[in-house]
């Protein structure tokens, strides 16, 4: 007599940014995806974390931080912490700064798909290129860093929407 309706749950990507000590790099691709994301109304869950525990507990660098502030970015609230064979296997995307951080998660979890280099998103990237580390630099360093993290954000924005779209990850590139 009565019908029970279909009812589609939306499929919400998982992104986890990833570089050494999750202090610099990877919180502020989080950061950057998140405001990018919203504003083109996709629906993903964006967090950030590094292969290193030696920051764990620890704040995003203060240097970041200014960064991201002076350029339009929330950010607060971060604490470092190192990622784990689970999260590489429950996340859609693993967005890494540098091959070695591949090479390190690729050890956690040998079966590992969803691993990528943030920069191959940039077109104007040669394949396998490193996120400029700015830990050891200016305040400059950061804004370079900034730059290279915008530069990849349409296109790692093309991977989330298709990741929208379907629920296998084999479509990403």
């Amino acid at each position: 007599m009565g019908r029970n309706p279909t009812v589609s749950k939306a499929i919400i990507p998982s992104i986890i940014f990833v570089c050494w000590g999750n202090i610099c790099r990877s919180p502020m691709a989080e950061y950057v995806a998140k405001k990018v994301f919203a504003s083109e109304g996709l629906d993903a869950h964006i967090t950030s974390a590094g292969v290193s525990d030696e920051e764990h507990g620890g704040p995003m660098d203060s240097r970041a931080q200014s960064v991201l502030t002076a350029h339009g970015y929330p950010c607060s609230g971060h604490s470092a912490h190192q990622i784990d064979e689970a999260e590489i296997m429950a996340a859609d995307l693993v967005i890494a700064a540098e091959p070695r951080h591949i090479q390190m998660m690729e050890r956690m979890a040998p079966d590992a798909d969803n691993l990528h280099l943030l920069r191959d998103y940039d077109p104007s990237c040669n394949p396998g290129t490193s996120l400029p580390d700015p830990w050891y630099g200016s305040a400059d360093g950061f804004e370079d860093t900034l730059d290279a993290i915008e530069a990849a954000m349409p296109g790692i924005t093309d991977a989330v929407r298709s990741l929208s779209r379907t629920d296998a990850r084999s479509s990403v590139r």
